[in-house]
């Protein structure tokens, strides 16, 4: 039995993107070329700033003995202030907002970690 793409239902009956090779290749087109797009700084920064986060990431499994309070707490600062700037800059750029709510999250918890062991009860 010899294989017929025609015979494979779409994925989704009502977009006809996925089934269309030019218009989706039109939509990369237009994302690649885009002002916040792979050809940016307000793409590569954002993705360059991930590492933050997945620093941060690690350091949720550090002792909080090991965790800097004064470098948390400046990495809190700085994606506060990052949000507020990807949110006000235009083009908007979400990627950057999203790395640095992700970052201020982790960072605050890692903050919280620091503080509750160094003033916490004992």
């Amino acid at each position: 039995q010899t294989f017929n793409p025609q015979t494979i239902p779409p994925l989704f009956a009502n977009d006809s993107t996925l089934a269309n090779p030019k218009k989706n290749m039109e939509a990369f087109r237009k994302f690649v070329n885009s002002p916040t797009g792979p050809k940016t700084t307000h793409f590569w920064g954002p993705v360059a700033n991930w590492g933050f986060v997945a620093a941060g990431f690690a350091d949720t499994k550090k002792d909080p003995e090991k965790i800097s309070g004064g470098m948390q707490s400046a990495l809190c600062v700085y994606s506060l202030l990052f949000m507020r700037f990807a949110w006000k800059v235009q083009p908007r750029n979400y990627i950057l907002l999203s790395c640095h709510a992700a970052n201020e999250t982790v960072q605050s918890y890692n903050l919280s970690r620091w503080a509750q062991h160094t003033y916490g009860s004992k």
